[in-house]
């Protein structure tokens, strides 16, 4: 290996960490909680290492509300968190929508319910990660699904939130988190990470919502030589509250626009052997793994099996999948929940074409093998 580059047996959580780190978060606030805990006791030791600043809150509803104070006064800032304390973050992940604050929000998620199966994995968040915060908005959320993608994408993760200005959330999901595997990790050149717009107007003439030529606004933080006025009611470019039906219509629209409008910069998908592919498996997360080596089985046994891993949950990659729904025959779609992703797929195909699912919330991983039979069955009732 290279100077710059390092082969690494780690856990996803522990690459979750240095990922953020590498990308220039130097605070993170949360409150421990299985299976995330790993990411808080990391921050705990390398932050102040690092110049940075770890605070353990009293819970996930002040952890939100500490990452937005603190991204608001010039620090790249994150928390990790799983099912139950990503429910109670959700009001203030709207403030930060609201209010244009970027940070990123970690989700390894669990078995629930509720307290549910708290060391059992799950994909149950899916939905929740676009629509959990109330009032229409855009969301970018990014899912894992090898110990370097935690790296690799806690990056991606930070350079889209502060390019658009947003919080970002990233779904990981326990088998992720937990595992460890071999990783090449590397450093992160400064020319790869991408910090806020910082305003070059006079001071007096600043305005914290008023947005540029490439829609966003720049921000200055709290402390610094202008004022900022953030906040969650509805403001207008000065960040004064400002209720009349035109700008609230200009401000509402603008949080779904500034993600829509860039989806082929935000997106990434993963397209394994599709080109010849009579089905395709449309899987994120864990459940990629299991969906990569039943392609493998069934193009051994002559099979034309190809796969679509969503890396970019939300915005939802339309036109990609309506793309492959177009030439096979049938899709699956693996998941650890009882049908979320399958109802996007269900909304972009317009084809004739079986759509179906395999789904687990028993607590335990799908298998390539339940996969392969699923993939068997639709071809039977196709002959």
């Amino acid at each position: 290996m290279s100077q710059n580059k390092s082969l690494r047996f780690m856990q996803g959580n522990e690459a979750i960490a240095e990922g953020a780190f590498a990308a220039g978060a130097r605070f993170y606030a949360g409150y421990p909680i299985t299976p995330s805990s790993e990411v808080a006791e990391i921050a705990s030791r390398r932050l102040p290492q690092l110049g940075g600043l770890y605070v353990q809150m009293e819970d996930e509803i002040g952890s939100m509300a500490a990452i937005i104070g603190a991204s608001a006064a010039g620090k790249k800032s994150f928390t990790a968190t799983s099912g139950p304390g990503f429910s109670l973050m959700q009001e203030n992940l709207g403030v930060a929508v609201m209010a244009e604050v970027p940070c990123v929000i970690i989700n390894v998620q669990r078995s629930g319910p509720s307290t549910g199966l708290a060391t059992k994995p799950a994909q149950g968040d899916f939905m929740q990660s676009r629509w959990g915060t109330h009032g229409d908005h855009g969301i970018i959320v990014i899912s894992p699904s090898t110990v370097e993608d935690c790296y690799y994408l806690m990056v991606k993760a930070f350079n889209l939130s502060e390019k658009y200005r947003t919080p970002v959330v990233f779904l990981a999901d326990e088998i992720i988190g937990h595992m460890r595997e071999k990783a090449v990790i590397r450093e992160i050149n400064p020319e790869e990470i991408i910090n806020r717009k910082f305003p070059k107007c006079d001071p007096k003439d600043y305005k914290p919502f008023e947005r540029e030529e490439d829609g966003i606004a720049p921000l200055a933080s709290y402390g610094s030589e202008y004022i900022v006025r953030l906040s969650g009611s509805t403001h207008n470019d000065a960040g004064f509250p400002d209720s009349r039906p035109e700008n609230a219509d200009k401000f509402i629209r603008h949080y779904t626009d500034k993600i829509e409008k860039n989806k082929k910069d935000i997106t990434i998908i993963r397209k394994y052997n599709l080109e010849d592919a009579d089905y395709a498996i449309i899987t994120f997360g864990c459940t990629t793994r299991s969906a990569l080596e039943a392609m493998d089985v069934m193009r051994t046994e002559g099979k034309k099996v190809g796969v679509l891993q969503l890396v970019t949950l939300w915005p939802f990659p339309d036109e990609e999948i309506d793309e492959i729904c177009a030439r096979v025959k049938g899709i699956v779609v693996p998941e650890l929940n009882l049908g979320q992703l399958i109802r996007e797929v269900d909304r972009v195909n317009s084809y004739p074409i079986p759509v179906v699912g395999v789904n687990k919330v028993n607590s335990l991983s799908i298998s390539p093998y339940e996969i392969i039979e699923k993939v068997g069955e639709m071809e039977k009732c196709q002959k």
